[in-house]
């Protein structure tokens, strides 16, 4: 993966991470603090993203590379944050459906392919 593809991508999933938590925490009096937020999202997304960077080059089957980080994605927020069982569901269910249109996006408008490998969508410049 070039290093501006995974800067770009981390990014993004960092503040798209950040969103859905924001997102699944709207009705609470007092959401978590920023700080928090921010380091949930800079473990799940720049954690899970340099392991799964790491795992695929290392030649790792993609479940572990794709599951540890999905886990810590999927799990962390809603045990970190005390999540109900509604906010959980929302969050997950967002998260779930995030990391497929982040690919989509990416692949179809500049034609990076390697956020999901395994899964070719076409892309508009190639």
């Amino acid at each position: 993966m070039p290093f501006l593809h995974f800067i770009v991508f981390i990014a993004v999933s960092l503040l798209l991470f950040a969103a859905l938590l924001r997102f699944a925490l709207r009705g609470r009096a007092r959401p978590p603090s920023l700080a928090l937020v921010a380091g949930l999202a800079f473990t799940a997304e720049v954690g899970g993203t340099l392991f799964a960077t790491f795992g695929a080059g290392a030649g790792w089957h993609w479940g572990w590379y794709f599951g540890v980080p999905a886990v810590a994605t999927f799990v962390l927020p809603p045990l970190v944050l005390g999540m109900s069982l509604r906010e959980a569901a929302v969050f997950v269910v967002l998260a779930l459906l995030a990391s497929p249109l982040i690919h989509v996006v990416f692949s179809t408008l500049f034609g990076w392919h390697e956020y999901m490998p395994f899964w070719r969508v076409p892309s508009l410049v190639d």
